[in-house]
């Protein structure tokens, strides 16, 4: 039966996570406050007054109109996915093929390569910098040595919480000549965001995502910002009704709602700061700057696994992120509320 398939598959590592139990959970880089009960009854109430019998809109021009305003770029540059990874999948498909070259920065999310190397196009990996800090020329020199058709960069970066300035993307771009993608799934926990470049650059695309900061990784709703020439080619092959009616609606509260379901970002940059100082006075332990909702950390006293393990048994699950390359010491944890990084803190000093 596995002759069905091409061989590549075969030979791919599986994006994969371990459901553990856990009283405290910082593993998933979630939003770990709720929606608010009136917004939830808002979509509830929307949702009741559908009709679950018809599709959604094949172009849910409301939804678009409103990312629109809510980004700052125009509507017929915008593409609706199931999550941002819908969007990613979509672009590697119809840019890659097999032969093809795409550059990432590693460390990085692990679900880049595993998408490159489903459709057969060769990885070239830049390794950041001490610090985790992105190699911008040796980015630009691997994408022109290889003529890459693609540069994928996440900021801020995950696992590292790195987030790249508008000078790096420029340099990038003018430096290169494929399509530089720019996942800024995080972005709302950061100082800025690169999609203002948009104007100037139509081989930049940006990818964002409610799944982080809006709170709403259970609806997955995600989109792509581009020109409008490319989004057009993309609509071409991208699935029709990618995006259900309840995420729509969903989508749509949440932006005209979203002055008032925003002031969680606050807390959490805040607190993520603090928890940073904390883990800073531990004995063998450096904690990385971060521009997202997580801090990556290294253990110099014992093995990550260890630590994970002793974290576990407290019922607080962050994530081991020793496995991929570069990181070999190191586990990334996720900021929740207050009470949970107090949990966390005072677990890592026992485990330790």
């Amino acid at each position: 039966m596995k002759d069905l398939l091409r061989p590549e598959i075969d030979t791919l590592a599986a994006y994969s996570l371990k459901e553990m139990p856990c009283r405290i959970k910082l593993n998933q880089n979630e939003n770990p406050y709720e929606l608010p009960a009136t917004v939830k009854q808002e979509i509830v109430d929307l949702l009741a007054a559908e009709r679950w019998s018809r599709y959604p809109p094949f172009v849910p021009r409301a939804q678009l109109d409103q990312l629109a305003a809510f980004t700052g770029w125009r509507a017929d540059g915008v593409l609706l996915g199931n999550g941002s990874n819908d969007i990613l999948q979509l672009l590697f498909a119809c840019v890659l093929d097999k032969g093809r070259s795409v550059v990432i920065s590693k460390p990085t999310f692990t679900l880049y390569t595993l998408l490159a190397q489903a459709v057969g196009a060769v990885v070239h990996d830049v390794p950041m910098l001490p610090g985790f800090r992105f190699d911008t020329e040796a980015i630009v020199q691997a994408a022109g040595r290889h003529t890459a058709s693609m540069t994928v960069l996440c900021s801020p970066n995950n696992p590292t919480g790195t987030q790249l300035a508008a000078a790096e993307i420029e340099r990038i771009l003018d430096g290169t000549g494929g399509l530089v993608v720019v996942d800024e799934a995080y972005v709302q926990f950061a100082p800025y965001s690169v999609a203002g470049l948009l104007e100037r650059h139509p081989r930049l695309v940006v990818l964002q995502t409610f799944s982080k900061a809006m709170g709403a990784a259970g609806l997955r709703f995600g989109y792509g910002l581009m020109a409008p020439s490319i989004a057009g080619r993309l609509n071409r092959v991208k699935l029709p009704y990618a995006v259900n009616t309840f995420t729509l609606i969903a989508a749509g509260v949440l932006m005209r709602r979203w002055v008032e379901v925003r002031g969680w970002i606050g807390t959490l940059n805040a607190e993520r700061e603090r928890v940073r100082a904390a883990l800073a006075t531990m004995p063998g332990i450096t904690v990385y700057p971060s521009a997202a909702n997580f801090l990556l950390l290294e253990s110099q006293v014992m093995p990550p696994s260890q630590i994970f393990e002793r974290l576990c048994a407290d019922g607080i699950l962050i994530r081991d992120v020793s496995g991929i390359p570069l990181l070999a010491r190191a586990l990334r944890v996720s900021i929740g509320t207050p009470e949970e990084n107090n949990e966390f803190l005072g677990s890592m000093r026992r485990a330790l």
